[in-house]
């Protein structure tokens, strides 16, 4: 089962290459000449601002938390994590609400100041300045939470010496903490920005053209299935260099202390004016990424005639939680699946099993998307024409437009994070646990039911709550692939705010948000017990 679910992920990346390659030249030529550039430039340039955004937010806060002692450090220590609830594209729609010509702050500003539309200049959010803010209000939690775990292992010993040998508490900062907690940073910065080229809700809304709007462009609006395979190619092979980086940097994220003795780090008391300066720094993510949304979300939502308990957002909320109960529990047992073989029978299958596994979490859901579109969209037309021509009899479409490819593509995309989930928890289950099993006459099959999984029930429960709200969030692979007239509320969301109807947009997210802060608050029950 293990090697089946490792080719399954494998799948939509091959399907893309090879429908990438037998597109022609002619597409390659065409897309080079008009819009590759442009995607390339525009997708570059977000990276650029997401990745330089991330890392000053996520290390500062990082630092400050850790290292000084300011009023309330402990609260901010875990506040921080919040943002993580959010999607960023229901963040744009919030600042958009607020940001734009007819939102609140402009028209303030006109009343306030007597000034007409054309007498005065204001950033335009819809931009890629304005996506790269949203998204990185949204993903420096990811730098965050691995910089202060780095910080909080490091020894004393060395900062100490630093400060000995004359240097400032900053000066050691920059030449001690930061380089030994270099290796954790960057894999922090680099899954930000593999979320950032995979994002699709707020560079779409804000009209930012990049490989991921592209991709649905070509498929839907302009019909080049070849295009699109192509734009594909280049998100996936960028992707894949990412996920290579961040596997070699991940694998270096370790420090270990050469004189073997440790010291608990002096934190530095700030006051006065240092310590207004602490607070503004660690409290605007918070009020930016977090309280200001929620704000302005509940205050849309009030003013819009959408009904959360109408017959037709019920529909939304019962696909919405069939498609993500459904594929959190198939991701779970794949990962079972997996984690169990690599156990039980280690070696090149085994790990090779779970390396493919682990690929999809670096796969855009556009990518995806296309991946497995392609070759089961083949397959249907195929067997519908041989069924023709043998028994004149249509079979339609068996496979592409279903709710089970739309999960198989879910599974792809959210299998590593279970997979993390269950190898978090597979460390308590010791080998002589395996070993008293099989003398006692329990096969493998035996050895997971009767020892591993009453184990590893808390890491299960927590790898299917984490793939639940990762599937209620996900926008573009459901936007390409779902049913037809089969909604969620991500989608319903993007479609209020594409038609510019953001109070009705702001009921979807709120519950899509509800949904996304209860593995957040997890995440801030380990850090409040220092345990991340």
């Amino acid at each position: 089962m293990a090697v089946t679910v490792a080719l399954i992920c494998l799948l939509p990346m091959l399907a893309v290459a090879i429908a990438a390659f037998s597109g022609g030249t002619g597409t390659v030529a065409h897309l080079l000449s008009t819009v590759l550039p442009r995607y390339a430039g525009n997708t570059l340039l977000l990276v650029l601002l997401v990745s330089t955004g991330t890392f000053l937010v996520g290390v500062g806060a990082a630092w400050l938390v850790t290292m000084t002692r300011f009023p309330g450090v402990r609260f901010f220590e875990i506040a921080l994590v919040l943002p993580l609830a959010f999607p960023a594209y229901v963040l744009a729609y919030a600042y958009t609400y607020i940001l734009d010509h007819p939102g609140i702050v402009q028209s303030s500003l006109r009343s306030l100041m007597g000034w007409g539309p054309r007498d005065y200049w204001f950033p335009e959010v819809r931009s890629i300045g304005g996506a790269a803010m949203m998204l990185i209000l949204v993903l420096y939690p990811y730098v965050y939470l691995l910089a202060r775990a780095s910080f909080l292992q490091q020894s004393g010993t060395t900062f100490l010496a630093a400060r000995a040998l004359g240097s400032s508490a900053w000066s050691a900062f920059f030449r001690v903490s930061l380089p030994l907690a270099r290796p954790a940073i960057a894999g922090g910065v680099l899954l930000a920005v593999m979320e950032t080229i995979a994002d699709f809700g707020t560079v779409a809304y804000f009209g930012v053209q990049t490989f991921a709007t592209g991709i649905y462009s070509s498929w839907f609006t302009f019909v080049d299935r070849a295009g699109a395979a192509q734009l594909a190619l280049c998100l996936l092979s960028f992707a894949l260099l990412l996920a290579m980086l961040e596997r070699i940097q991940r694998g270096r994220a370790k420090y270990y202390d050469p004189s073997r003795r440790s010291q608990d780090k002096t934190q530095i008391d700030l006051s006065g004016w240092q310590a207004v300066l602490a607070v503004f720094l660690c409290g605007a993510p918070v009020l930016l990424g977090c309280v200001l949304p929620i704000v302005v979300l509940f205050s849309m939502g009030l003013g819009s005639e959408q009904d959360l308990l109408s017959a037709r957002y019920l529909g939304f909320i019962r696909n919405s939680l069939t498609l993500a109960g459904l594929a959190a529990v198939i991701t779970v047992v794949a990962a079972v699946a997996v984690g169990f073989f690599q156990r039980m029978q280690p070696g090149r299958l085994s790990s090779a099993s779970a390396y493919a596994a682990r690929l999809g979490y670096a796969v855009p859901g556009g990518v995806i998307a296309v991946g497995l579109m392609v070759p089961f969209a083949a397959f249907d037309n195929a067997l519908d024409a041989w069924m023709r021509a043998t028994f004149d009899y249509s079979t339609g479409l068996l496979v592409t437009g279903s709710i089970w490819l739309l999960i198989g593509a879910y599974l792809v995309r959210f299998l590593a994070a279970a997979l993390g989930a269950y190898e978090g928890g597979q460390s308590l289950v010791h080998a002589n646990m395996d070993a008293a099993s099989r003398s006692l006459g329990q096969g493998p099959f035996g050895t997971l039911r009767r020892v591993h999984l009453p184990i590893l029930t808390p890491s299960l429960l927590t790898a299917l709550l984490i793939v639940f709200v990762d599937v209620m969030k996900e926008l573009p692979a459901t936007l390409i692939m779902r049913p037809f007239n089969y909604d969620t509320l991500a989608v319903q969301a993007y479609r209020l705010a594409s038609d510019e109807r953001l109070d009705g947009a702001a009921v979807p997210s709120v519950v899509i948000v509800a949904m996304g802060l209860l593995p957040v608050i997890l995440i801030c029950r380990q850090v409040g017990r220092g345990r991340l």
